[in-house]
């Protein structure tokens, strides 16, 4: 009777520990799927998935570090104007560097303690990508606000194409701007990818940096949520260097989203082909600007006008035809008709995948200017 007994409470006690062990298996595979979501809807470890092979996600969720008001003013030498490298949305910006040695990006302005600035910093900088500024912390002291973001050696993208007294032309020849290209568009997917998705609401080719490797970095994502609210003028037939990235549908009701983003992404697509503003008239005799030209390419034959002839014979025609047609899609008025970030991502590497290989092969005295009813025959 006792072995039977022995027996039944064995059993038993087996009996329980094994639903122990599934109820702990499927609370851990809830858990990764709940940690999956919350870093990207592109993060998959699908080899067969192409965005997920193209956009690299990370979401740290390190502690956001709080400076204190006396580091930052050693940083910046009392924020000496030698320290001031540039004045921005969010205000001034300094360089500065810290008392480990690191070299930072400091945006200082006026604004009173707020938790909502706290919080908004701590979302993101939570945010890390090979192709993002890192936002690493802040500062609220004395009636003014600080973001710290790491600092990116190389400047603006902006500098490089048509700043004064900079020569890039060996580094900007087309490969070179099709790679950084390239990565801005990855930085841009990744922010479209999280949950919740964050819009960039600014993104302009003044806010794509490129590090000591001419590698891409998109600044100031999700800046504009610590501006308020924003008045557009509307349509106008002056229209700024800041307001010509601006989507139709964003100038006329201020409304963001992805698509707004990606026409953004266009017009500085369009700046990295041209090497000018975007504000520029595409020829000497004509009255519309560069986006106005090419949102009305079926119309016109002639390329060539509004590429850089700093690139020389670094570029197929295939591979520049093929980039300027998917910039006529970014730049789409109707917002629903523009593609989304990772289509972009993937037209961007097949491109300069392409571009590489055919260069490689034949050399780089490749005829670069075919007709443009040639290059858009198939568009639209």
């Amino acid at each position: 009777m006792s072995g039977t007994l022995a027996a039944i409470l064995g059993g038993a006690a087996g009996a329980v520990a094994l639903v122990g062990i599934i109820i702990l298996l499927i609370w851990y595979c809830l858990s990764k799927n709940r940690s999956v979501s919350r870093t990207s809807e592109t993060g998959s470890s699908d080899p067969s998935d192409p965005v997920g092979r193209h956009v690299e996600v990370e979401l740290s969720m390190r502690e956001t570090r709080r400076f204190q008001m006396e580091e930052l003013s050693l940083a910046t030498k009392n924020f000496s104007d030698k320290s001031l490298i540039g004045v921005g949305k969010f205000g001034e910006v300094y360089k500065g560097l810290l008392h480990d040695g690191m070299i930072v990006a400091i945006k200082k302005r006026h604004g009173a303690p707020s938790q909502e600035f706290v919080s908004e910093v701590h979302y993101l900088s939570a945010i890390h990508h090979r192709n993002l500024v890192t936002l690493l912390g802040y500062c609220q002291e004395n009636n003014q606000q600080f973001l710290i973001y790491e600092h990116i050696p190389n400047g603006s993208v902006s500098s490089h194409l048509y700043g004064a007294g900079i020569d890039s032309r060996e580094k900007l020849e087309f490969k070179s701007r099709l790679t950084i290209a390239l990565g801005a568009a990855k930085g841009l997917a990744h922010i479209h990818s999280l949950s919740p998705r964050l819009v960039h609401k600014d993104f302009k080719t003044a806010n794509v940096l490129v590090d000591e490797n001419f590698i891409a970095k998109v600044a100031d994502a999700g800046l504009r949520n610590f501006l308020g609210r924003v008045n557009f003028a509307g349509p106008s037939s002056q229209v700024t260097a800041d307001e010509i990235f601006l989507a139709p549908e964003v100038r006329e009701f201020g409304r963001f989203s992805e698509k707004s983003d990606v026409y953004s992404f266009g017009v500085f697509l369009l700046e990295l082909v041209s090497g000018r503003e975007a504000t520029d008239m595409a020829s000497s005799d004509s009255s519309q600007n560069l986006v106005e030209w090419v949102q009305n390419i079926q119309d016109s034959s002639n390329v060539s006008i509004i590429i850089d002839q700093r690139l020389g014979n670094s570029f197929t025609a295939e591979g520049m035809g093929e980039l300027i047609q998917l910039i006529v899609q970014c730049v789409e008025p109707s917002s629903e008709r523009r593609p989304a970030m990772s289509y972009v991502v993937m037209e961007l590497d097949r491109i300069l995948e392409k571009e590489v290989s055919l260069t490689t092969i034949m050399g780089e005295e490749t005829p670069n200017v075919m007709l443009g009813s040639q290059l858009f025959r198939a568009t639209k």
